[in-house]
């Protein structure tokens, strides 16, 4: 195993083999700056170049991401929140449209954004416990935006995406096992272990037979970034200067900084 880190050590890179880790490291809760959001979209395009043949998306224990950095980003301006969308955006699509697998090792509470990395990844798996994961978006003033909703819909269905979207629930890892918004749920200490046996599971089989395969199975999802999302990324940054919204949002700061 060998050890690498980017972007400041917010990111920390183990590999195993031909299974890279990349575990978030920004403490105290992954929250995703700018920066963060470039550097694991660069590390998710740069895997397949340096061979690796399997990715685990990984955070620390107890905390997978606490979502958006509310607090950071609420001193963007518009243009600086605009570029952040726009990288949020081309960060999904590295994931959904990754030629390697990627599974998401969910190490804790994944809130909002922190779920919504784990959308567009092969394989979902949380650590058992007392943690939350979910869209909670609806509850910070933002509509959930619409490619994240259809990556929700293409999990769970149409009627358990409408329950959790529109009250942007924030449910435990057995209830989300049971909706299919996550495959499964594994002891603390053993979640990246389970996530890097799921990988070499796919890579034990016949490799072009098994690639092939899933590019079609995922399609659909590489599909939602094939459109021009500027329009959507527009209205997704143009929402967050809404009134609600931005009174929501320093809401929540001001609780995050108790």
């Amino acid at each position: 195993m060998s050890l690498h880190s980017t972007a400041g050590r917010m990111l920390l890179s183990f590999d195993h083999g031909p299974i890279r880790e990349v575990r978030l490291n920004r403490p105290p809760v992954n929250a995703l700056s700018h920066e963060l959001i470039f550097a694991l979209r660069l590390a998710v395009e740069n895997a397949p170049k340096d061979g690796i043949r399997a990715l685990v998306l990984s955070g620390s224990p107890g905390r997978f991401s606490g979502g958006l950095d509310v607090p950071l980003l609420l001193g963007y301006d518009h243009a600086k929140m605009a570029v952040l969308w726009r990288e949020f955006y081309a960060l999904l699509k590295a994931i959904a449209c990754s030629p390697i697998p990627i599974a998401a090792a969910i190490t804790g509470h994944a809130p909002a954004g922190g779920t919504v990395l784990a959308l567009f990844c092969d394989r979902r798996l949380v650590a058992e416990g007392d943690f939350k994961i979910g869209l909670s978006e609806v509850q910070v003033g933002l509509p959930l935006p619409p490619v994240i909703l259809a990556g929700l819909r293409r999990l769970v269905g149409p009627r358990q995406a409408e329950r959790l979207a529109v009250a942007g629930l924030l449910i435990s890892p057995r209830e989300a096992m049971a909706v299919g918004l996550i495959e499964e749920t594994v002891a603390a200490d053993e979640v990246i272990h389970r996530a890097l046996q799921w990988c070499q599971s796919l890579l034990a089989l016949p490799g072009e037979a098994m690639s092939i395969t899933r590019r079609q199975a995922r399609a659909d999802l590489a599909a939602y970034f094939e459109q021009d999302l500027e329009p959507e990324v527009q209205m997704v940054t143009a929402r967050w200067w809404a009134p609600e919204t931005q009174n929501a949002l320093r809401a929540l700061s001001a609780k995050l900084g108790k």
